[in-house]
Order: structure tokens, then sequence, then C-alpha cells
């Protein structure tokens, strides 16, 4: 059985358009099966994507598991002058990702994590994690991606609740990390991590 965050995808296509408003940008983009929220904008993007504070107007900013781009095409539409960079393991979804961008006329360099350069500095991260890869590589994955933070860089992560949001909350602080509990919706918790 294949899952969203293997590299290969096997599944037969079945594209789906999907329709985004927010307070202040709305767009249209297409999703696909074997690709996270196939069909759908899921519930705790949607609630990073309105209770997260505006992105900064410049920088590098990524979309961390970008699927089919939601979180890094709303990156893109509100910051125009930063570089937006969304990553991703699943093939598919970064080319349905930079099709998107294209549709959407924003400009998103899409990575497979691996091809991300070591040197790479980040002053936001915007993410609803893979948390059904294990919370091993979930953690590996974020202590990675945190570390490329910035001195004042942040990151907005929502989790499900039930999935883990508040053991997450404390491993990271446990680990150093700032942060704090942004809201709480629709079982759905945004964490603000810094430095």
């Amino acid at each position: 059985m294949s899952h969203y965050f293997d590299s290969n995808q096997a599944s037969a296509s079945d594209r789906r358009t999907v329709e985004v408003m927010l307070h202040d940008v709305a767009f249209s983009y297409e999703t696909d099966r074997g690709v996270f929220s196939h069909g759908e904008l899921d519930s705790g993007t949607a609630v990073l994507l309105q209770e997260a504070p505006p992105p900064p107007s410049h920088g590098v900013l990524v979309d961390l598991g970008c699927g089919a781009g939601p979180i890094a095409l709303t990156l893109g539409l509100r910051s125009p002058e930063a570089h937006i960079v969304a990553v991703d393991t699943n093939d598919r979804a970064r080319q349905l990702t930079a099709t998107n961008a294209r549709r959407v006329n924003v400009d998103i360099t899409t990575m497979h994590p691996d091809e991300v350069p070591d040197a790479l500095r980040v002053d936001l991260i915007w993410s609803n994690p893979p948390i059904r890869i294990g919370k091993t590589a979930l953690h590996d994955m974020l202590q990675v991606w945190l570390d490329r933070l910035t001195e004042q860089g942040e990151a907005y992560l929502v989790v499900q609740r039930h999935l883990g949001a508040d053991s997450l909350h404390d491993w990271l602080t446990q680990h150093g990390w700032n942060v704090a509990r942004v809201s709480s919706r629709k079982g759905f918790r945004l964490l603000h991590v810094q430095r």
C-alpha cells in the first residue's frame, strides 16, 4: 500500500481541483491521488492558513511537507518578494506544487529533502507535518529543519490534538525550543516555535 510520504506513487492519477478562500487571498489548486489531502484542503492546513500571522515580506519561507502546495501557494501570494521553498519526499506532490505555482503565477522552488543545500538558512517554516511517518522520523525531520532557522526565524506547526500535538509541544520544549500554542481550533493545535 502506498502512503502520501512515499517518494514514488504507483496509484492511478485522479486529479481534482480545490478552491481556497482566505480573508486576503483566494486561489484554486489541483490535487491528485497519492498526495496528502486528495480532493480537499485538509482541516489542519486550513487552521494554519487562517490563524498564523502574516509571513515576512522577504527572506526564505519554507512549506515543509508541501503536498499539492496550498501552504506554499499562500506564502507566495502573501509574500511575492520572498523566496518560497516547498519540500516533500513525494515526487508527485512536488510536481503538483510546481504545476499549481505556475497556475497561480507564484514563484516556488520545489525540492526533495535530499536536494536541500546544507547551507540553506530559513526565516519561516509553515508546516502541517507528516505525523504518520512515526515519532522518530518526525522528530529527526523537525530537528534538521528547525536547526536551519535563522536567529530571528520562526516556525508554525499545525498538529491534530489526538495525534500528539501536546507531546510534540513537550518534546520541542525539552530540546531547547521556545514553543507557544497560538490557537486551538477544530481539534488542531497551532504551535509557534523559535530559538
